[in-house]
């Protein structure tokens, strides 16, 4: 009896096939690129809206953007909870525009840039609720203690030092 020759149609079947199934595998490999793909230009898209939506809001509120700490705390549980919120705005973008473009340093400095003024009223909110930063991101909460460290801003006076 004779062996069948591997020299046949079934050596080019085989070789079809794993062709087809690198064909396959590259394709797969394609499509999971273009997902991170998306999604970091999904993420991008999104922190420049967020970032754009707080610089309205700081055009819009300038009281706000280049705060008098002493003149909103004098002014008013309301006047308060407004500028809260405009920090927390001002926080959130900056956090959302630095793990978007963590690569692009512009973002950073730009965020250091309008921190500043706010140290004040984030070294007291930390003073009396240690857990106000717990809110953000680890990098965000580094980044904010780093900025006070930095800007010489410690309780109990939280006020900016000379830099």
């Amino acid at each position: 009896m004779s062996q069948p020759s591997t020299f046949g149609w079934h050596k080019y079947g085989t070789l079809a096939q794993m062709a087809q199934a690198a064909v396959a595998l590259l394709g797969f490999v394609a499509i999971l690129f273009q997902i991170n793909e998306i999604r970091t230009s999904n993420r991008a898209v999104s922190a420049r809206q967020v970032f754009l939506g707080y610089t309205d809001l700081a055009f819009k509120n300038p009281k706000f953007a280049a705060p008098d700490y002493e003149a909103i705390k004098a002014g008013g549980h309301d006047t308060q909870v407004q500028y809260e919120s405009f920090v927390s705005y001002f926080l959130y973008a900056c956090e959302e525009a630095i793990g978007a473009f963590a690569g692009r340093r512009e973002w950073l400095a730009s965020c250091e840039y309008d921190l500043k003024p706010h140290l004040p009223f984030l070294c007291e909110k930390t003073a009396t609720e240690p857990g106000y930063l717990s809110t953000y991101s680890a990098d965000a909460q580094q980044w904010v203690k780093a900025s006070m460290k930095t800007a010489s801003v410690t309780a109990p006076d939280c006020k900016l030092g000379k830099t």
